[in-house]
Formats: C-alpha cells, structure tokens, sequence
C-alpha cells in the first residue's frame, strides 16, 4: 500500500487507509506499506482547513503515523516483491503524489509513483485505487477505465463529481459507480471505488472499499477463498 501522508487534507485519508488494511487482513494478505520521501506541498490544519505557515512536514514521516512506524520508501517498492499495489485516496494523492490538486488535467504525477504504477502495469498485475486517487491511474495508464463515482454532484451527495471530466480529459475512460462499488478494468488490472469521493456513513465507504480490495485480490489469481 502507498501512503502519500496522515490526514485527508494534505495526505492519506485515514479511514480508507484502515479500510483497505481491515479487509486485507481479513483476506489474509500480508502488506508493506510504502511513501515517498518528500516534503509535503503544504501541512493543513485539520481544525481549522487552512494551511499552517511556516510548517512543513515530510511524507514519509508522517505516513509512519498510518504504518505504526513500518514503513519503507517508495522508491524501494519493486514488483517482484508483491502481488498488487493498492493507493488509498485523500488529498495527499493529489498534492503530494501528483500535482492533480493544482494543474488538473496537466498535472505531473512523482516519479516514483510513476514508475510503480508503470511497473505493475507492465508486469500484469493488479493495481487498487479509491477517492482521488484514481487520477494517478488515469494520467500514467492512457486509456484505463476509473471511477471516482457519480458525475453530478446531486446536491451535494458527490461533490468532487467535476473530477470525473478531468479524468476523461486525462485520456481515461470514467465509469459511474455508486459508493459500495469497485469498477474493474480487466484489460489493465485497475480496480477503483469511490470513498469519500461521496458524502455518505462510513460503513458505505468500508464496503466499497471491501469490493475493490476484494477484486485485486481475485486478480492476483492467488487467493482462491476470494469470491
């Protein structure tokens, strides 16, 4: 699992992050988890959504909040070593993994991050993505079908729903899903779901969240209790 941060603001969103380690365990997967050593684009205060002046805090570091301190830099991630790779979202996929957050549909993705994704594409195997962070997907795997959900924010039930026409302006192809779904491109192995793309209860976004780990798992053609 990639980690880009601790806290939905400016890196990981946290609920997802234990979301995908729960079902994952229950599957009984073993998991590395993985970030880059960078300085964050900027530190928010959560109480407040604002920036904090003057403070700066490092990816890596603050990922090992999430990791309870086991974790390795992304630029050690390689695919023989592992079966999938699985992104959770939260700002921090936009602002720290790529420059989405800023430039849109020209933003430039890490290249660590890259290269990983590159890599697991190459070798066939499969890759998980939720929230924003499907865009990671949709800008390095031309041509990759993706969700991040509805395509109208309906009154505010989905109101990152504008991120599905940067998708398509990215390349990729956006399929609508609700919350308690994945979407699975068989053709490139990417699995995503919503999350906190919609504004719902938890127990929503843990079940989405359930369906797209529960399909790079399938997969992986490793796990045959997965059904």
């Amino acid at each position: 699992m990639v980690l880009s941060g601790c806290g939905v603001y400016d890196g990981t969103e946290i609920h997802e992050a234990s979301a995908i380690l729960f079902h994952l365990s229950r599957k009984g997967a073993e998991v590395q988890m993985y970030a880059p050593d960078v300085l964050q684009m900027h530190v928010i205060d959560h109480t407040k959504g604002q920036p904090a002046e003057a403070e700066s805090r490092n990816v890596l570091t603050e990922s090992a909040r999430i990791a309870r301190g086991k974790i390795t830099n992304l630029a050690k991630l390689t695919t023989q070593d592992h079966d999938a790779v699985i992104f959770p979202g939260g700002f921090g996929a936009a602002k720290n993994l790529s420059t989405f957050a800023v430039d849109g549909k020209d933003c430039k993705v890490h290249k660590e991050v890259e290269r990983v994704l590159q890599e697991f594409h190459k070798a066939g195997k499969p890759i998980g993505l939720c929230c924003i962070s499907p865009v990671l997907a949709a800008k390095v795997l031309p041509g990759a079908e993706v969700t991040v959900g509805h395509e109208a924010e309906e009154g505010g039930k989905w109101p990152y729903a504008g991120t599905a026409g940067a998708i398509k302006a990215l390349g990729a192809k956006h399929c609508v899903k609700e919350v308690t779904e994945a979407h699975v491109d068989l053709k490139n192995k990417v699995v995503t779901t919503p999350a906190f793309m919609c504004e719902t209860e938890l127990h929503h976004i843990f079940e989405g969240i359930g369906a797209m780990v529960k399909n790079v798992l399938k997969l992986t053609g490793k796990y045959s209790g997965v059904s």
